[in-house]
């Protein structure tokens, strides 16, 4: 079965059997990227572009080191180097990219929308590796299939995303993906970091950060977005984190075990102690090594779609 989708723009335009079918190829994926030969000649022939204008760790090594799994001709774009500087248009900087006969742009850009509009007007197949504050699908689905994996499925589970939900675009794509497969969605912040729609998109809505670990079986962990705030939310990060910072101390209050995520990069300290991110409860770099077989299933159903 093709994906119903020509390119993975966000979690919102997707169905939970296009999720089922990404998680399933994961599954195959992840054997193979534990074993001695790490690499299939699945996307010999294909060609990616990575096309970063925002700075990235994690998404840009996991992208590349997918796409060199799958065998695939890989081209790195960082527009801190580039003519965007000069004033060139996304628009030109990406036909000028296609010209040299890319099949795939993997994109990330600050303004929400950005991959939408190059959906519209190239031909190649887009992947949003995140637009602004809007979406990061490649992110929530390997937070959802890391899910998966530790509870034995997504369904039922109630999941509590806890930290700057206004700036995160991986909440949003968590939230989508989450109520696609049947979980119960709760998140949790101080007021001023939470939009003021959010209980339109049915989640539940929580202000105390440990009734919020007390109800889930599952706290996914997000940063403070300090880069895209251009007000002060709260009085300081100490004041946070006294408040909302998940430390040792509050899960063994609880009378149950719960599962520790974090999409990263970790403020130690502010959100998450050490102390718990270095926990047996934290899965934090099982989801950096799915993060890379979500992304081979994605890169690979994309270009047999376009086959």
């Amino acid at each position: 079965m093709p994906l119903s989708q020509q390119h993975l723009l966000g979690i919102k335009n997707i169905t939970a059997e296009d999720i089922q079918l990404i998680f399933t190829t994961a599954d195959n994926f992840k054997e193979v990227i534990n074993r001695p030969i790490k690499k299939v000649p699945s996307l010999r022939d294909i060609t990616i572009a990575n096309v970063f204008f925002e700075n990235s760790t994690r998404t840009r090594l996991s992208f590349e080191l997918a796409e060199k799994r799958l065998s695939a001709d890989v081209i790195n774009f960082s527009a801190a180097s580039s003519s965007v500087k000069k004033g060139e248009t996304l628009l030109d900087t990406v036909n000028n990219i296609l010209a040299m006969k890319v099949d795939m742009v993997v994109m990330r850009h600050a303004s929400p929308g950005a991959p939408h509009f190059l959906a519209r007007h190239i031909r190649a197949n887009i992947v949003n590796a995140g637009d602004g504050t809007h979406e990061h699908p490649t992110q929530a689905l390997l937070d959802t299939f890391s899910i998966r994996e530790k509870l034995g499925g997504v369904a039922g589970k109630k999941v509590a995303i806890i930290g700057d939900i206004m700036h995160s675009r991986v909440a949003i794509s968590n939230i989508f993906a989450l109520q696609k497969l049947g979980a119960e969605v709760m998140v949790c912040g101080p007021i001023t970091l939470l939009p003021k729609y959010i209980g339109a998109l049915g989640v539940k809505v929580e202000l105390d950060v440990q009734k919020a670990l007390a109800w889930c079986d599952v706290a996914n962990v997000l940063r403070i977005q300090l880069e895209r705030q251009q007000i002060k939310y709260f009085p300081s990060l100490r004041e946070y984190a006294l408040y909302y910072g998940i430390n040792r101390e509050r899960l063994n209050r609880l009378d149950k075990e719960i599962t520790i995520m974090h999409p990263g990069p970790i403020n130690r300290g502010v959100e998450l102690n050490s102390d718990v991110a270095d926990s047996e409860h934290a899965i934090i770099l099982d989801q950096v090594e799915n993060g890379v077989a979500i992304r081979m299933a994605i890169l690979y159903l994309l270009a047999n779609a376009a086959a």
